[in-house]
């Protein structure tokens, strides 16, 4: 939105964004009211709607004309995920890896396919923004200066080369809590995760860089200009958050604590004009799920 837009073209637009990323919630209603209702036509059509009219109004009403680009990317990635999670998944080499394979096949195969969507969101993203640094997938400034969060106490002189690493280590510890809760106890697997020390780690850090692609620094990227950093933070965050609801974590604790990442990490990649703070983040969080799930301990949901 240009400098001498109205106030109440950009409030519109603010409102038209946050109708988009709350719809959401009619298919996790759908699906919680009508357990017999076809899940994956609902997974599908919800998303595609909200685009398609979000799309439509943006040819015609001037105040949502800047969210172009991010209806766009919403049509872009939903169809992507069903492309690739209803044809490309049933070519042969992808369906021996998926169903005869062990855990860590499976989990390995499973990062091949995220990333031909991830893929597809960098090709647009390139066409859309021109450069990787206009979507942040650079790493860049690592000791930049962070915004002060009063309710975290940060003091003005901090910098994300320091704060990252600690942030880190404490949303690590939140993330450990809450696998021990849902898998307690988690002896089965104990002694097992070591041989697996590899699968983990690469898993961990495709599934940490596809996610932080596909989820913030798209959305990030095309939402910030027309909305501002506050807006397009907070917007993130819930679409993140939300997609989480039978991700791992899981259910209303899982949303929750997926927003707060999401916007954590999203003030790192508008701070740091960069990923790798929120890549290396989410990378950690990654390598205690993946434990658990190459463990035995519990099972993530279908993407």
């Amino acid at each position: 939105m240009g400098p001498d837009a109205s106030v109440a073209d950009r409030r519109i637009a603010v409102g038209v964004a946050w109708t988009a990323v709350l719809a959401s919630l009619i298919d996790v209603a759908l699906r919680e009211l009508l357990p017999d209702a076809p899940t994956e036509e609902l997974r599908i059509a919800v998303p595609v709607g909200i685009a398609i009219i979000g799309l439509t109004l943006s040819f015609w009403w001037t105040p949502v004309r800047p969210l172009r680009a991010f209806f766009g990317l919403l049509l872009t990635l939903v169809v992507t995920q069903w492309v690739v999670y209803t044809f490309v998944v049933r070519a042969p080499f992808f369906q021996q890896r998926l169903t005869d394979a062990s855990t860590s096949v499976r989990v390995v195969t499973e990062q091949i396919l995220r990333l031909m969507v991830t893929a597809v969101i960098i090709a647009v993203l390139l066409v859309v923004k021109r450069r990787p640094s206009a979507f942040f997938l650079v790493p860049g400034r690592l000791a930049a200066p962070v915004a002060p969060i009063r309710w975290l106490g940060t003091k003005p002189t901090l910098r994300w080369n320091r704060f990252g690493p600690n942030l880190a280590f404490f949303i690590s510890l939140g993330t450990l809590a809450f696998l021990l809760i849902s898998a307690w106890p988690p002896t089965r697997i104990m002694g097992q995760l070591i041989p697996l020390v590899p699968v983990i780690l690469v898993t961990a850090a495709l599934n940490a860089f596809s996610e932080e692609v596909t989820m913030k620094a798209s959305f990030l990227s095309v939402l910030e200009e027309p909305l501002g950093r506050k807006q397009s933070l907070l917007l993130m965050a819930a679409l993140f958050g939300l997609a989480h609801y039978y991700g791992m974590p899981n259910g209303v604790v899982g949303v929750i604590m997926a927003g707060f990442l999401g916007w954590i990490l999203g003030r790192s990649m508008l701070e740091t004009r960069g990923m790798f703070w929120a890549w290396f983040i989410h990378f950690w969080q990654d390598i205690l799920i993946f434990a658990f799930v190459l463990g035995g301990a519990i099972t993530i949901g279908a993407p």
